[in-house]
């Protein structure tokens, strides 16, 4: 009789549970009162991450509405800036952040994929570890160090040896003339691009790493078991399986180098110009505010120029990072 007594109390507790109803254990279990708090602390993190960002988009599309309203639509393309006479036109920073971006993935780009393939197919693992980390601690380098580096060190190589080479080679070709044209000065777009290909090689380099790591390892020992070699596994089997997700790997370098400040300030000359030559010096969204914000009075027509031209480099990196995140996402599985 007893048994048929317990035996219907497990079946209680089983229907109870099934129903969601704790058991009396569960009611007891130390803490559990705080769970409910804790939750809502979480929720509360959560959504304030969502607030700060909604409150930057605010800001920067209120500030810089006044400033779209008054030069209407050919604000994005003009290329004056002139506060003098209070004309201000995006068209030479959009242009300077874009070329420099694209500029510095051409650098980039081949070196990434040089210490990847290093990595993850020929090192051992005594060299591996030192590179990766060598890696890391270069993504961890501030920018303002960057750009101390570029003019100690790259700007007077730039000028005294690079550009003048590039010149002497390629200066009287008559389809590339124009982009090594000007003074060989060191600044420019061209030095711009280089600094930043030295800041997004870490972050591509890693991405690269862990997207080839994950290529199943059956696929590349087949290849090897027909004869292949390193490198044609690496180009036929691993760059191929992973492809989407390099790509989107290479956008979000690409979104790293829309944003970078103070070490392209440096170096690329602040000019509110458009030139084709890679000598020339230029601007970018992040270095026209970073040099005109601190003297633009709150509430003048300059400053609201800034906050519309930041509000057009969100957009931007917004774009770019979203479409890196939905490539490496659709090419990772």
């Amino acid at each position: 009789m007893s048994a048929i007594v317990d035996s219907s109390r497990d079946t209680a507790s089983v229907a109870d549970a099934a129903r969601g109803s704790p058991s009396p254990q569960a009611k007891r279990v130390p803490g559990a009162a705080f769970d409910p708090i804790f939750k809502a602390l979480l929720y509360i993190c959560s959504g304030l991450i969502l607030v700060l960002l909604l409150s930057i988009v605010i800001l920067l599309f209120w500030g810089g509405w006044p400033a779209l309203s008054h030069f209407g639509p050919s604000f994005y393309w003009s290329t004056v800036w002139n506060p003098v006479t209070e004309k201000f036109g995006a068209g030479v920073m959009i242009y300077g952040t874009l070329f420099t971006g694209f500029l510095s993935l051409l650098i980039a780009l081949p070196m990434s994929f040089g210490i990847a393939f290093f990595l993850t197919e020929i090192a051992p693992l005594s060299i591996r570890k030192p590179v990766g980390m060598a890696i890391q601690l270069l993504a961890a380098v501030p920018s303002i160090i960057f750009g101390m580096w570029g003019v100690a060190a790259i700007i007077p190589l730039m000028a005294n040896y690079i550009q003048p080479f590039l010149k002497l080679v390629f200066g009287h070709v008559p389809v590339v003339s124009y982009l090594f044209a000007g003074a060989t000065s060191g600044f420019g777009m061209l030095t711009a691009a280089v600094i930043l290909a030295f800041m997004v090689i870490p972050f591509i380099t890693a991405m690269f790493v862990e997207i080839l790591e994950a290529v199943p390892p059956m696929l590349k020992e087949s290849a090897y078991g027909v004869g292949c070699t390193t490198f044609e596994v690496f180009r036929n089997v691993s760059v191929p399986y992973g492809r989407t997700a390099l790509v989107g790997a290479t956008m979000l370098g690409f979104g790293r180098a829309l944003g970078e400040t103070m070490a392209v300030t440096y170096v690329i000359g602040n000019a509110n110009r458009i030139s084709a030559s890679l000598f020339s010096s230029g601007a970018t969204i992040a270095s026209t505010i970073a040099n005109e914000f601190p003297d633009a009075p709150a509430g003048s027509l300059r400053n609201q120029s800034l906050m519309e031209l930041g509000f057009v480099l969100f957009v931007i990196s917004f774009i770019v990072l979203a479409i890196s995140r939905m490539l490496i996402k659709s090419g990772v599985k």
